[in-house]
């Protein structure tokens, strides 16, 4: 067997681990500026968690999970996504009493899918959970926080926001009533998995990947006709919100979400930029997710984001911070620039210190480094208590003492 990555899961090295790194900062950043701090829950979760917020029924459950017995004989399971951690936090926590709470959190996630372009087995994502918030105020504030995030990484232009209503829970009873309905006439063409969940949660069938399911539910009546006159005013207090913010939208009757929990908003960022596989960011209104886990009701709403298909769509490269080369010359000099460049770190320089190598060696890899300056020491250098300090952009070099090289540098770094 060839030592290779597990098939869906994949090394993230330095320009990865970069461009990771810009999407992250972003998210958190903007977050907390929205008020949201960071909350990390376990990858690994009881499987239980996950039975009761994804359904034991769905595609996630039943085909993707990655679940194992540990040695204690306990059935835990890799987390395929963040919401359900964060809920069981706040009943297991007690945090319920703290409401309202914003939380942003990021990490991996895990699913047994077909690998493609931005979607990953082990892939990662950001996410945001606001809890406690009934009020379609909430809903505008956490597709603005989305929406300020992918301007933040200079990729709103590339996205668009499409918008859902799915009503409250007896305009879904409503509309469940009709879709089984619909779904009955055409019992033929669905598939066995969607057999079984007509019978027991119709509306999972909404969220199935199947191609002779999705032709049906492409036909499928829409949740309009089934709202009631709350459902309408508080999907219209959402749209004119963010009609306030100047966040521009499409309304798409065909984006639901089929867990009885999720209730009015549904939303996704959109992008035409990464093939098929086109949401960026996906996310809703669950004001039953908490009791269904066994918890008080507690109204929430939040969104996710995959890590990978945003580093996608950011221009350019993301290049490191150019180090300074600090240059010994001789024994003497290798004693004395250890602790130079000790010093020029902790005064917040990156520093690249070389380990071997003659001048003209040395001086090779601070190029490939893509060094900034090089600080050249020798014995003539020592004797001045001095160091030759080398602008690698216009090859211009002084004589700086070391006293004074920190603000040298500052200059020009």
């Amino acid at each position: 067997m060839s030592l290779q990555p597990v098939r869906g899961t994949h090394d993230v090295l330095p320009e990865d681990g970069r461009r990771f790194r810009t999407v992250t900062e972003a998210g958190r950043m903007t977050a907390e500026r929205y008020g949201y701090h960071e909350i990390a829950t376990p990858i690994l979760e009881f499987t239980e968690v996950f039975k009761r917020t994804l359904g034991d029924t769905s595609d996630i459950v039943t085909k993707e999970m990655y679940t194992f017995t540990d040695k204690g004989g306990e059935e835990v399971t890799l987390r395929p996504e963040g919401t359900a951690g964060v809920a069981r936090a706040l009943i297991s926590g007690g945090l319920s009493q703290h409401l309202p709470l914003k939380f942003f959190y990021q990490g991996p996630m895990f699913r047994y899918e077909r690998p493609q372009k931005g979607r990953l087995r082990q892939f990662h994502q950001i996410g945001v959970e606001l809890l406690g918030v009934a009020e379609p105020l909430g809903d505008v504030e956490v597709i603005a926080l989305g929406a300020a995030i992918l301007s933040e990484l200079g990729i709103a232009a590339k996205a668009r926001l499409e918008l859902n209503t799915l009503g409250n829970t007896r305009s879904r009873a409503v509309y469940r009533e009709v879709l089984v309905e619909y779904l009955s006439r055409h019992r033929d063409a669905l598939s066995q998995d969607s057999l079984i969940r007509l019978e027991r949660n119709p509306l999972r069938i909404l969220d199935s990947k199947d191609p002779g399911d999705r032709a049906v539910i492409a036909e499928a009546p829409g949740f309009g006709e089934s709202l009631d006159a709350e459902s309408t005013e508080f999907f219209a207090a959402v749209c004119a919100g963010l009609d306030a913010l100047g966040i521009a939208y499409g309304l798409n009757s065909r984006l639901v979400r089929g867990l009885d929990y999720y209730c009015h908003t549904a939303f996704e960022f959109t992008t035409d930029a990464l093939g098929a596989q086109g949401a960026i960011i996906a996310g809703g209104r669950y004001d039953g997710l908490i009791s269904t886990m066994g918890g008080p009701e507690t109204a929430g709403v939040g969104w996710a984001a995959g890590i990978e298909r945003l580093a996608l769509l950011l221009d350019g490269e993301t290049e490191p911070a150019r180090p300074i080369a600090v240059i010994p010359l001789g024994a003497a000099a290798e004693t004395a620039a250890l602790p130079l460049a000790e010093r020029l770190r902790r005064g917040g320089f990156s520093v690249d210190l070389g380990y071997r190598g003659n001048l003209k060696r040395r001086m090779n890899r601070a190029n490939k480094i893509n060094a900034r300056a090089a600080v050249i020491i020798g014995d003539d250098e020592l004797a001045q208590n001095s160091a030759t300090l080398r602008d690698l952009d216009s090859g211009e070099q002084t004589l700086v003492p070391l006293d004074a090289l920190d603000g040298r540098l500052a200059s020009i770094v």
